[in-house]
């Protein structure tokens, strides 16, 4: 690997922007507007395609409202993207997981939350 090429950490660090960025419910496309780039270039930092240079990381935060270190979160801990392959947090970052998140922290009912968890936890084991 060349120096310029981006590792697991960059990788990590894309995780965490498109996680905060759906969060947020900001698009590729107002986040690169933000920034003064492309939606492509938010997707290659998004994919870890692309390294986050120091400045940019810290415009990043910035425009998402969250600390840099949110979008370094975990990257003490990374050997490489694989072991983050199968991370619940890491999954957050797709799209039909956020969908089930975002829908179960709509849900008020304490009840109604622990019979979601109870099925899905069923589900999972009868795979």
């Amino acid at each position: 690997m060349s120096a310029k090429e981006p590792d697991a950490v960059d990788v990590l660090v894309g995780h965490n922007i498109r996680t905060q960025r759906r969060a947020k419910r900001i698009s590729q496309t107002a986040l690169a507007e933000r920034l003064g780039v492309t939606f492509q270039q938010v997707q290659k930092y998004e994919g870890g395609v692309n390294r986050v240079g120091a400045g940019r990381l810290t415009r990043i935060a910035a425009a998402l409202g969250v600390p840099v270190m949110a979008l370094l979160d975990g990257a003490d801990g990374v050997r490489d993207d694989r072991a983050r392959a199968g991370s619940p947090l890491a999954m957050i970052a797709e799209r039909q997981p956020y969908r089930l998140v975002a829908a179960y922290a709509r849900i008020r009912d304490k009840g109604v939350r622990r019979a979601v968890v109870v099925l899905v936890e069923r589900l999972a084991r009868g795979q």
